[in-house]
């Protein structure tokens, strides 16, 4: 499939990443529709930034649209394509979602007369050239890739199967939020059993990196960690499919669960004290 040089995409919906992904769409000559039914004003300014058209509805969106790009939770992706239902252009899922999820948004936008697309996007919202990849696989990745010619998003097709792009970001992210789930962990572990400035000065000598990471663990988490937890059963669901042991990522999205939505706890060593409580609320009880 031939794309033409200037395309109508619609995105669903202009979060943090889809607002900067858009932006690289119109900022190399696309029309970019969203929707405004049902977004707060942080989503409006979000659009208005970016460039993006108010098209109002998904249903107008997907009327106009000659592509459809979705970024959005993980945990709504599906939801997502099902209210694209009767569009018949390139579908683009661009989620934190396992294999096996991303088969059943195919089958779905298919069925409707869509041709689908796997996307998986690693890196932070695009701003400048070498910060994030779009990994894209299936039959019409070359074509979406040269949607993004020029633009700081870096779109590469991902080798193998039609889902391999949802693949790699179950592979990345499996140790990239892993990691962070876990670090957290086990400094909760530790200052419940009272033996954290012990694991702080053995970190020290061994392991430098790590007490900045876990306050940048915390951080994260307190941000975006309600996104992660799907991410991390779908990972979970990702690893069990290929016969891998499920619970390293059923835990971390347990972590990330526990973990309080609130901008309190995003400042140094404060904001760690409260994910640790949060995630042994026992221990912070206790005293």
């Amino acid at each position: 499939m031939d794309m033409p040089s200037a395309s109508v995409i619609g995105l669903l919906h202009p979060g943090e990443m889809g607002a900067s992904v858009g932006r690289c769409l119109t900022d190399a000559g696309h029309v970019v529709l969203w929707a405004s039914q049902g977004r707060g004003p942080e989503t409006a300014a979000r659009a208005r930034a970016a460039g993006l058209e108010d098209a109002g509805t998904t249903e107008e969106v997907a009327g106009r649209a000659e592509i459809i790009l979705s970024i959005c939770p993980p945990h709504v992706a599906l939801d997502v394509a099902w209210a694209a239902q009767g569009f018949g252009g390139l579908f683009i899922d661009a989620n934190a979602i396992s294999p096996a999820t991303a088969r059943e948004v195919a089958l779905m936008v298919e069925d409707g007369g869509a041709t689908y697309v796997d996307g998986g996007i690693i890196g932070p919202p695009p701003a400048a050239a070498g910060s994030t990849r779009l990994y894209l696989s299936g039959p019409d990745a070359p074509a979406v890739c040269a949607l993004f010619a020029g633009t700081p998003l870096d779109a590469r097709v991902a080798g193998g199967s039609a889902t391999a792009a949802s693949a790699v970001k179950m592979a990345y992210a499996g140790w990239t939020k892993g990691t962070a789930a876990l670090l957290l962990a086990l400094r909760a572990l530790a200052r419940a059993e009272g033996v954290e400035d012990t694991l702080l000065q053995e970190w020290a000598l061994s392991q430098p990196a790590l007490a900045d990471r876990s306050r940048s663990a915390a951080q994260a988490a307190t941000a975006k960690g309600w996104r992660w937890v799907a991410e991390m059963e779908e990972i979970a669901a990702t690893m069990s499919a290929a016969g891998l042991p499920d619970g390293f990522h059923q835990g971390a999205a347990e972590i990330f669960r526990r973990a309080p939505r609130t901008n309190t706890a995003a400042a140094g060593d404060l904001g760690l004290d409260v994910v640790l409580a949060a995630l042994a609320p026992a221990w912070a009880d206790e005293r």
